[in-house]
């Protein structure tokens, strides 16, 4: 039994005209390729000095993306779901028999 973890929705004008949630889908999926950019750039910068300026902003995007997550799923936008035990154990093997293989 799928057991859902979410809030009342908050109805938003449909249409062709963009609304409330779809500016913010718009600026998660932003804030989300924001991060993966500066991972990179964290990863390939030439200095400390440099490495930090980066990981500073990083952070601070991370925390704007996971605020807006947070408005999201508060306004019922965002579901999710309980996963079963069984699930969860499945998904453990599976990846732990990835990881060996990678070691051998």
């Amino acid at each position: 039994m799928e057991k859902k973890i979410e809030n009342k929705e908050v109805e938003v004008p449909k249409g062709m005209e963009l609304n409330e949630k779809d500016y913010l889908n718009s600026l998660l999926s932003s804030l989300k390729d924001m991060e993966k950019n500066y991972v990179i750039a964290m990863t390939e910068a030439s200095s400390e000095h440099l490495y930090k300026k980066h990981l500073d902003t990083f952070l601070k995007l991370s925390e704007l993306q996971r605020e807006v997550y947070e408005l999201m799923f508060r306004k019922g936008w965002y579901k999710l779901e309980t996963a079963e035990d069984q699930k969860i154990n499945e998904k453990l093997t599976t990846l732990t028999q990835e990881l060996n293989d990678l070691k051998s």
